[in-house]
């Protein structure tokens, strides 16, 4: 469904954005990119099940092995840079601050994002805006299409390495930030993707 382009001003701040009413009843989710509001395109089965199956997975680690922090499905993420001007939503985030009900998440130190043909533009700007998040440490991008990820993890002296760390099916991923190593494989269980067709 189409949105009427009167409901989307050109430009806003975060504050603005969040009691905005886009008059969009289709269910989707908008983030501020710039000032400028954008819808997010629905997501394929095989996204959704890897956001799904990667919450529980780090969920369960974190009941486990980190009760004082969670893990929450799309929350709202503010950049360093830039912050009155954008709201960014990332697959999931965990944070170890305290619990509230605010719509931006407080101190990540862990965002995901799930990389799917339609979004991998909008998913980069977003990762490289993480980076800009001082608690932020780890980064991890999945993709949808294929057994494989990307991991950004903030070095020893604050800095960001140069690439990203190429992870690939049979492989191990470890989020230093959380203390959780997971075969990668692991994530796409739930998916139409097996280790054969990768």
């Amino acid at each position: 469904m189409a949105v009427a382009r009167k409901h989307v001003p050109a430009r806003m701040t975060v504050d603005e954005f969040l009691v905005w009413d886009s008059g969009d009843r289709s269910g989707r989710l908008w983030q501020l990119v710039d000032g400028e509001p954008v819808a997010m395109v629905p997501a394929s089965q095989n996204h959704g099940a890897l956001q799904g199956e990667i919450s529980r997975q780090i969920g369960n680690h974190l009941i486990g092995k980190r009760p004082g922090c969670r893990a929450i499905a799309n929350p709202g993420i503010v950049p360093h840079m830039r912050s009155t001007l954008n709201a960014r939503i990332p697959e999931i985030g965990v944070t170890c601050g305290p619990r509230s009900d605010a719509h931006m998440m407080p101190n990540p130190i862990l965002l995901v994002e799930v990389l799917s043909p339609s979004n991998e533009t909008e998913t980069w700007r977003n990762v490289w805006s993480y980076t800009t998040i001082p608690s932020v440490q780890d980064i991890l991008i999945v993709r949808s299409t294929r057994i494989e990820a990307e991991l950004l993890r903030r070095l020893p002296d604050g800095n960001w390495p140069k690439d990203t760390a190429l992870v690939t099916g049979g492989a191990t991923v470890t989020l230093e930030s959380i203390g959780l190593s997971v075969p990668l494989d692991t994530f796409y269980a739930t998916t139409s993707l097996t280790a054969g067709t990768a």
